[in-house]
Order: structure tokens, then sequence, then C-alpha cells
């Protein structure tokens, strides 16, 4: 009779235990709840962001062209550029405006060769028809219509020309008697892509 208290005990304690939640299940619970609701907060500032991106043409085209914040003097975006439509009317202008577009359609031809012949060498016509010292006094005549702070901002547009212009003629590089591999091909039509674009975003400003 005495062993029958502490076995009535232990078989109670057992049952106890089996009906009790478990801690670790709990924990498990809690975590997966947790890392539930971190998702979805990372989802959210996602969605938020993405959505701010979209919606912001400046903030686009510093993204793509420098850090140019919100709030920023530096304006990229052309739909907010300061114009002296005296000054843009003038006959220096437009006669740079002009050569502008020139550019932009020389480039276009360069496509237009290189996919005729993806062999072309294209640096005759770079040289020829894309001279630095030519380029920045035209677009620097183009520039004087622009207000300050706008001005800022095509400022390094032209850079970004100049510079896609440098790296259009060493992607041409290509040694004698060696084909023009398909990747660099595709390499140099890339860089004709990005200078064409540049050259759009910049005349975008005098429209």
């Amino acid at each position: 009779m005495k062993t029958a208290f502490p076995l009535t005990l232990a078989i109670a304690i057992g049952s106890a235990t089996a009906f009790a939640p478990s801690q670790k299940a709990f924990v498990a619970s809690s975590t997966s709840l947790a890392a539930e609701n971190t998702r979805k907060e990372f989802l959210t500032q996602a969605a938020l962001l993405t959505g701010g991106f979209l919606f912001s043409p400046s903030q686009a085209m510093a993204a793509k062209y420098g850090s140019f914040g919100a709030g920023s003097p530096e304006v990229l975006d052309p739909t907010t550029a300061e114009i002296d439509t005296d000054i843009l009317a003038s006959s220096a202008v437009q006669g740079a405006l002009k050569k502008v577009e020139g550019y932009r359609s020389i480039v276009k031809d360069m496509q237009k060769a290189l996919e005729s012949d993806g062999q072309a060498n294209l640096r005759p016509i770079i040289i020829k028809n894309l001279d630095f010292a030519k380029i920045r006094d035209t677009m620097n005549t183009l520039n004087t219509a622009f207000e300050e702070d706008t001005q800022r901002g095509t400022d390094r547009l032209i850079r970004v020309i100049l510079q896609d212009i440098t790296e259009l003629e060493q992607a041409n590089l290509q040694k004698d008697g060696i084909p023009r591999s398909p990747r660099r091909l595709e390499n140099l039509q890339g860089k004709l892509v990005k200078l064409d674009l540049a050259f759009e975003d910049y005349l975008a400003f005098a429209k």
C-alpha cells in the first residue's frame, strides 16, 4: 500500500506533462511568426521604395547619371528645366542645337553600320565626327540657354557624353587580322546605345 501513492503521483505528473504545451513548439512558432512579420515588413518597404522610384523621374535620372539626391539643385529632370527662351531662339544656340542633333544622328548611323557589318571599323567616323573639343564647345553654347541650376545637371550630362565617346572608341579597338568576337560586338553595340540615350536625355532639355 505504501507504493500506491508514489505510483499515482508519477502517473499524474506524466499525464500533466503530456498535455502541457511544448516549449520547443512554442519557441519554433514564435520564431516562425517573427520571420513572417519581418518578411511582410521587408516586402512592404520594398514596395514603397519601388513605387517611389517609379514615380520620381529625377530619381530615375539620378540613378543613371550619378548622386543627385532629392531636392538637389543639380536637376536632371527635363520637365523642371528652366530655359531662357530668348537665348534658346538665338541663331548661335539654334545652330548648336542642330549640331547636337547631328551628333546623335551619327551615333545612329554607326549603329546601322554595325548591323550591316559586325566587323565595321568605327574609329574613322568617331575621329572625324565626334571630336571632343568641338562637341564640348557646341554643347556649352547650347547650355547658355539654361538657367544656372539646370546647367549643373546638363553639365553632368555633357561629361557623361564625353566619357561615353571615350568608352566607345576603346570598345572599337581591334587587332589587325583578328575578327571581332560576338561578345566584343555586343559590348560595342551597348556603348552606342548608351551614347545615343545620353544625347537623347541632353536634347530633352532643349524641347
